[in-house]
Parts: C-alpha cells; sequence; structure tokens
C-alpha cells in the first residue's frame, strides 16, 4: 500500500494507475494548507505485514510542487523529515520516498536550492520536461541504478519502450541547460496575475499567496457570466486558454505561467477575464 495525499495528481487524475498497473492499494491523507502531511497522520496510516485486515506499507509519495493546492513549494527541511520517518525509523521496513516532481524545478527555484538538495530525502523522483521547462514531450525517472533496471522492465511490459529516443532526451538536454534559470520569470508573472485578480475583487486560496507558476481563482458574486462561461468565451475573444471546474462545486479556474506566455499576455488575460466578468 501507498500512503499519498487525498488531494495528490496520482490519486486524482492517473486514472488509478496504482491499482490497475502495479496492483496496490492507497491510504489517503488530507493534506494541510501548505501542502504537507501531519506526521501524526503518517503514522496512523502506517501499517505493517502483521494484521492480515492491513494491507503492508511500502511507500510515502509526495507531490512538489503541488498542483491541486496552488502549485505549492513544499520545502527541504519537511521531505527531509518525511525522509527520516521512512529510512530510519522504518528502515527494516523497507519504507521509500517518491516525489510526484512533475514541477520540482519550480519548487527548487522559487526556493533558490538545487533540485538534489530538495530531494535527498528521497528514494525517486518523477520530473516532467514538457510543464515549465518546455520540451515538446518527455518525462524522467531519477532513482538508483538497480530501480531504473526494473523501471526500464516495467515501462517495456506496458508497451512504453521507444526507439529512437534520443530527439526527445535532446530536447530535454537544451531545457535543462537553458529553461531551469528563466522560471522565476514565470512565477512573478504569476504572482502579478494573483495580485492583479485579488485587487479586482476575485477570491483567491491562500489568501492570495502564490508559490510557483499557478494561481487558482473564483469569480466574485457580482460577477456578469456563470462560471461555464467563462473558458469558452475568454478564449475565443481574447486568446486565452484557461482550466475550470475545479474543487467542489467546480468553483475554481487554474491559470499557469509558462515560456509561451509574456507579460503582454498576463494583460490581455487581465483584461479579459475583468472584462468578461466585472
Amino acid at each position: 500500500e501507498i500512503i499519498l495525499g487525498a488531494n495528490s495528481h496520482i490519486n486524482l487524475y492517473e486514472g488509478g494507475g496504482y491499482a490497475n498497473l502495479a496492483g496496490v492499494s492507497c491510504k489517503q491523507i488530507e493534506e494541510d494548507e501548505n501542502g504537507m502531511f501531519s506526521m501524526e497522520d503518517v503514522r496512523d496510516a502506517f501499517h505493517l505485514d502483521d494484521d492480515d485486515h492491513y494491507a503492508k506499507s511500502t511507500m510515502i509519495c509526495l507531490e512538489n510542487t503541488h498542483n491541486m493546492l496552488g502549485g505549492i513549494a513544499l520545502p527541504s527541511s519537511y521531505i527531509d523529515t518525511i525522509g527520516e520517518l521512512a529510512h530510519d525509523e522504518w528502515k527494516e521496513h523497507g519504507m521509500k520516498v517518491h516525489i510526484d516532481g512533475a514541477r520540482i524545478f519550480n519548487a527548487a527555484a522559487s526556493q533558490n536550492i538545487p533540485p538534489s538538495v530538495l530531494c535527498a530525502g528521497a528514494d525517486s523522483v518523477s520530473i516532467c520536461l514538457s510543464k515549465g521547462l518546455g520540451t515538446p514531450m518527455g518525462s524522467i525517472l531519477v532513482g538508483e541504478t538497480e530501480f531504473i533496471r526494473l523501471a526500464r522492465r516495467a515501462r517495456k511490459r506496458l508497451g512504453g519502450g521507444m526507439r529512437q529516443a534520443g530527439v526527445m532526451a535532446s530536447m530535454g538536454m537544451h531545457a535543462l541547460s537553458n529553461h531551469v534559470d528563466r522560471l522565476t520569470n514565470d512565477h512573478a508573472r504569476a504572482k502579478r496575475l494573483a495580485k492583479e485578480l485579488q485587487n479586482a475583487g476575485f477570491w483567491l486560496p491562500r489568501g492570495g499567496k502564490v508559490d510557483t507558476n499557478v494561481v487558482f481563482f473564483a469569480l466574485p458574486e457580482n460577477c456578469k457570466l456563470k462560471k461555464e462561461e467563462l473558458p469558452p468565451l475568454l478564449y475565443e475573444k481574447y486568446g486565452v486558454k484557461i482550466g475550470g471546474g475545479y474543487s467542489s462545486g467546480g468553483r475554481l479556474f487554474r491559470l499557469v505561467t509558462h515560456m509561451d506566455v509574456d507579460d503582454d499576455g498576463i494583460s490581455a488575460t487581465m483584461e479579459g477575464i475583468t472584462s468578461l466578468c466585472l
């Protein structure tokens, strides 16, 4: 059994892959507003293989940055604490820590630390190259040699083996060499969006605090549109794509800044949202 966040991407948006493909169950823990588990909840979720009523706990999964909670960047101190619990206190039980790090470079950039330091408490990390780093496609799995050997075998069995993959690798190498330092520009633009939305009367989680490049917002009570109308109208009239339908009742919209969004794009987004809604 894996221990993971109730609002995590692995839990919500992977089609139950952990059960269908890996044959494991999950124990969900509610994250706090900063995307973290309480240590008490983690301890309560842990089970040994000594009771037939429970599945054996084998891994703790973290998400950094945490998408559904607004691009929150988990600090290295928290990841180290989780790692110490798994690797020291539960060492004899073989507990592992995995980080869903689709945007791990955003998390590292926001804290001005290397990803290697940020992920030191983990056994494995998955990284997406086609989000903030801007490649057309590609992901990376990071871990120890034997772990990667087994992962390559699993990928092959699932039909994921590829030929002539060097083209993809070259894209990733270019992104890692040239697109990491500029991530803070995306963060600055996201914070600008959050500030201007809040000043215009829109509701934002965490009081408008934004760590990285993800902004969630809800429409004000005096909005001229229904929530279902905003995404298609915003794209039709201003050429801006946003996601909607998030959270309970689908009241939240998601904005994500990236290397193809410049300052003019932020201005167009704000103009479109405020003109249509207010």
